[in-house]
């Protein structure tokens, strides 16, 4: 069974960083898209970007993402955030669109973890 298990989120300042992790069991990364989505409380779910692409060009230079193929594990690099940023942060394999945007997290197709809170105070 696939599992994604994030953590790292929490409260940071405006203009802080912050380091998300999604631990991976049940799938090769390599073989898969790996990626980020996030939803801010009210408004959809948006997927943000992938270890193949950027979907949001709101966050180039800001955010990025990386993995440790050791510990099967798949980072969101988060820096200059801002309060726009507050949102639940959800970890994703192999589903990704056009639109980008869906009205709830999860979204019933690929692999989802539970998501992790982050909070940018002002």
């Amino acid at each position: 069974e696939v599992q994604l298990v994030e953590s790292g989120g929490g409260s940071v300042q405006v203009g802080g960083s912050l380091r998300l992790s999604c631990q991976v069991s049940g799938l090769t990364v390599a073989d898969h898209e790996m990626g980020w989505y996030r939803q801010v409380p009210g408004h959809s779910c948006e997927q943000l970007l992938s270890t193949r692409r950027y979907f949001k060009d709101s966050l180039r230079g800001r955010f990025s993402i990386s993995q440790d193929n050791a510990r099967i594990v798949v980072y969101l690099q988060m820096n200059n955030l801002e309060p726009e940023d507050t949102a639940v942060y959800y970890c994703m394999a192999d589903y990704f669109t056009v639109a980008g945007v869906h009205p709830t997290c999860p979204v019933n197709c690929g692999y989802w973890g539970h998501g992790t809170q982050v909070f940018v105070s002002a």
